[in-house]
Order: structure tokens, then C-alpha cells, then sequence
């Protein structure tokens, strides 16, 4: 029987858990939150969850799985992301997938000159704009943890890096709630004040609580200063298998489950209606090395099946991908990076950092950050799926061009030819063309590529009086928050 009429596209995904194994999961999390305890380390915290029936002892809080089921419905469905001149960006919602930078690494490979020393400043601005340039990038995150400055307002030199020399969307970690506060305002410089910024979003808050189960004040500080800015937040634990999270997947993912509802919960008490992700992180703890892994399969299995779970709940989903232990740019580092990105991408996460990252986490690389970009061309072209419309179907082209013929000087081949994925850094040619393109090797056309964007590309400048706007905000905040905060608290 034949369904001409019936045209779409099926998009390639995977599926992690059964319908039996997601309830058994999220019933379980429930009852970690009513029985084992929540530490919340913030005063006022622990009234608002006393005052909504939760059972508070000391610091720990025991909520009630109905308070949490409420705080859940409470959440906006999907999230809509605009860059920073206001067009639409990313749809958080689905199985829509995107890819973004690592960020928050200490040190630095070198985008010119391959050496590895302290983050700087200069090292984000660089990140930042290849991010721009490379077209599969979706999001940009600061691309490393600037040494080069004073700890205390870190967070406002590299929001400002970052947003000088990209316009798309920005998801950032603060060092303390008043920096938090100091970007927000920096940011609802672009867009006409903090409601349009709310209205349309370009930046999304990173805050952190410590797994297993403790939330600190200053954390709590940053989730409500995201809720009451009406900032979309992702609120993402890391769980180490065997360290500070159970060893088994399902027991590490039931400890990260409870832990993503208990910061939604945190945040929809205190302003409901906040956008917020349902989020975790998951690496294993590799008892030989004494090391996370960041390219684990274990941690690409969870990050999907967190996925999943947030699917069922309606809300945005968070990744971690394109990321490699390895040193150098070797065999190693294009398995991690394509793997994870691959896995993630069938995983239909939405938001999906860290490419770039090497040595576990501890360098950002911006030959890694290109090779990340050529894979997630090659995913999501993969992830696409198959069209089967009646001109995808080529059902009259093939009775046209019948037994022995070929298709090459078909108009409908070269109507639709470049629907077919074509790299830019991977070699298809031949082995002499190759060599006579002189041999090179995926490093080298990295840099190659590096260097152009670096010379060529120029990210949209700001206007002259926001520049002067930003410097005057961020100078603002500097005198308050070194004066003001303390980073050991």
C-alpha cells in the first residue's frame, strides 16, 4: 500500500530506558528526597521549604514527594533562546539538539602556538570568537577560568570577553550571586532593560550545587538571583561513580534525578514560573588513575537517560560531549569527541557543552573546539533522519534513468546533491591528491583553520555606547564585589 501523501522527516534517536525503568527511577528519587535529606545551608531557604510542609532537622530538609510534583508543573515548558541581537536562536524544548563550548578549565592550549599555560583573558576572547565563526557551535560558554585577573570578578571580565566577539547565545558560571547580579545588568544592556532581557533571553546561569546533596548558600543565592531575573538557569550537579555518587548507573542516576528535582524544587517555591533545566552531569570515577573520566561511555549512557527523564517532565535537557582525556590531538580525542557527540546527539539532549575540552577536563583546546565543529555538522546531519517526501522518494528519476544509467547529469541530482554532508577538515580525496596538498595532518588543518577565523572573521561589533555602558557596569560591580564578597564563604 502506498502513502505517497504522507510526508515527513524521522529524526534518529535512541532509547535509553523502558517505560517501567524511567518510573522506577523517578519513584526512587522521590523517596531519597523524603527520607534521606537535603543539606540546605541557607536560612531562609529552609523556611520557605518549612513553610511549604517540608520536614526540616538542623539543615537537613525532607520534602514531601506532592511539594516536588507542584514545584515540577510549576516549570515552563521549553525554553526559547535568542542571540544577542534579539533573533531566535535555540528551542529548548523536544529533542532539539545543540552544541556549545567547554569553559572553566584553569589552563589553556594555546590556539597559535600549542603551548599550555593559565587561562587568560585574551585565551576567552580567542574561544569566543572561533565559537562565532564555526557554524555547527550553537552556544558559546566563557572558554576557560581566567587566571590573569582577580578571582572575586572573574566572571564579569569573561562574560565581557565572551560577548564582545560572539552574538550567539551565552551560558555562563558566575564566581558569587553579586557577580551573577553585575553580568545580568551588563547583558539587559543589549536588549533595553532587565525585562526585554527576561522576555528574550540570551544568557543562561550555570549554578552548581556539591553532590552528593548539599546545597551552600552562595549557591542558593545565584539560583534565586536567576529566578528573580527570570534567567533560564541549569542547576547541574556532577556525580562521580564510585566518589560522590553510587558506582552502579542506576543507583548514581536515581542520587542526580532526586537532586535536579530538589533545585527545581528550591527554585519554584521561591518564584514560581522560573525557567530552569531538569540537569546533571555524570562522569566515573576512574579508580586506577584517581581521575574523573570526561568521555566515559558510563557518563554518555546517564547524560541520556537524564534526557529522557526530562522529556517526560516536559523540561530542557543538559549534555556533556566533545570532550577527551586525552593530551594531544590524536586517534583518542576524535573517538571521545565523536562518540560523546554521537550518543548525546541520538539522546536528543538540548543543550550539549564542552567542546574543546582536553586532559579531562583541565585544558581548553581550540583545535579541539574545530574538530568538535566538524563532528556535530556530521551528527546532526546523521540525526536528521530520512525525508520521504515525493521528491525525496526519486521514485520518477530512477524509472527515468532505468538500468544501467547514473544520475549525474540529472537535474534532480543537481537540485538536491548538497542534501549529502560534505566535511571540511576530514580527507576524502585521493591518496596522491592528498599528498600533494602536502600531507597534512588533522592538527595542522586545525590550526590552518584557527588562523583563518582568527584573521578573517569579525564577530558583530559592539555600539560604542553599550562598550562604554559595559566598562562602567562592570567597574561598578568590581569596587562592590572585591570590597564585599568573600569567595571562601
Amino acid at each position: 500500500m502506498f502513502t505517497s501523501n504522507h510526508q515527513f522527516t524521522q529524526t534518529v534517536q535512541m532509547r535509553i530506558l523502558s517505560d517501567d525503568q524511567l518510573n522506577d527511577i523517578i519513584q526512587h528519587a522521590f523517596l531519597i528526597i523524603e527520607s534521606t535529606g537535603f543539606k540546605i545551608q541557607k536560612e531562609e531557604a529552609q523556611s520557605m521549604l518549612q513553610k511549604a510542609g517540608a520536614r526540616i532537622e538542623e539543615d537537613l530538609a525532607y520534602i514531601p514527594r506532592s511539594i516536588v510534583q507542584e514545584c515540577i508543573k510549576s516549570c515552563p515548558r521549553g525554553i526559547p533562546i535568542c542571540n544577542r541581537l534579539g533573533e531566535s536562536a535555540m528551542k529548548l524544548w523536544g529533542s532539539n539538539v545543540h552544541y556549545g563550548t567547554s569553559t572553566a578549565s584553569p589552563n589553556t592550549r594555546d590556539a597559535l602556538t600549542g603551548e599550555i599555560h593559565p587561562t587568560r583573558i585574551e585565551d576567552i576572547a580567542i574561544g569566543a570568537k572561533l565559537a562565532d565563526a564555526l557554524p555547527n557551535i550553537d552556544f558559546v560558554m566563557p572558554f576557560g577560568s581566567a587566571q590573569d585577573v582577580n578571582p572575586k570578578v572573574a566572571d564579569l571580565h569573561e562574560f565581557e570577553a565572551v560577548v564582545n566577539n560572539t552574538t550567539k547565545p551565552i551560558a555562563f558560571c558566575s564566581y558569587s550571586s553579586k557577580g551573577m547580579e553585575v553580568v545580568f545588568k551588563m547583558a539587559a544592556e543589549f536588549v533595553g532593560g532587565a525585562n526585554q532581557l527576561k522576555s528574550k533571553p540570551f544568557i543562561i546561569s550555570y549554578p552548581e550545587p556539591i553532590t552528593p546533596m548539599l546545597y551552600p548558600e552562595e549557591t542558593i543565592d545565584k539560583m534565586f538571583v536567576s529566578a528573580d531575573w527570570g534567567i533560564p538557569q541549569i542547576t547541574c550537579a556532577g556525580g562521580q561513580l564510585g566518589a560522590t555518587a553510587p558506582v552502579t548507573l542506576a543507583g548514581a542516576l536515581i542520587q542526580q534525578v532526586a537532586e535536579a528535582m530538589m533545585s527545581i524544587t528550591l527554585v519554584q517555591l521561591h518564584k514560581p514560573g522560573a525557567p530552569i533545566f531538569f540537569a546533571s552531569n555524570f562522569s566515573p570515577f576512574d579508580m586506577k588513575s584517581g581521575l574523573m573520566s570526561m568521555a566515559a561511555p558510563e557518563g554518555n549512557l546517564l547524560t541520556g537517560a537524564m534526557a529522557e527523564i526530562a522529556r517526560f517532565f516536559g523540561l530542557p535537557s543538559w549534555g556533556l560531549a566533545g570532550a577527551t582525556d586525552a593530551k594531544e590531538l590524536d586517534a583518542q580525542a576524535g573517538m571521545d569527541s565523536a562518540f560523546s557527540m554521537l550518543s548525546q546527539g541520538m539522546a536528543g539532549i538540548n543543550m550539549i557543552h564542552d567542546l574543546g575540552y582536553m586532559d579531562g577536563g583541565m585544558v581548553c583546546s581550540a583545535n579541539m573546539l574545530v574538530l568538535g565543529n566538524e563532528a556535530a555538522g556530521s551528527v546532526k546531519h546523521f540525526v536528521g533522519g530520512i525525508s520521504t517526501t515525493e521528491e525525496q522518494l526519486a521514485c520518477d528519476v530512477i524509472q527515468k534513468v532505468g538500468a544501467g544509467g547514473n544520475y549525474l547529469q540529472e537535474k534532480h541530482t543537481h537540485k538536491y546533491f548538497k542534501q549529502i554532508w560534505y566535511p571540511e577538515l576530514l580527507t576524502r580525496e585521493s591518496s596522491s591528491a592528498w599528498q600533494a596538498s602536502g600531507s597534512k595532518s588533522m592538527e595542522e588543518k586545525c590550526n590552518e583553520k584557527i588562523r583563518h577565523i582568527l584573521e578573517n572573521h569579525e564577530p558583530v561589533a559592539l555600539k560604542e555606547e553599550i562598550q562604554q555602558r559595559l566598562k562602567q557596569i562592570k567597574a561598578e560591580g568590581e569596587q562592590e564585589i572585591i570590597a564585599n564578597v568573600n569567595l571562601t564563604d
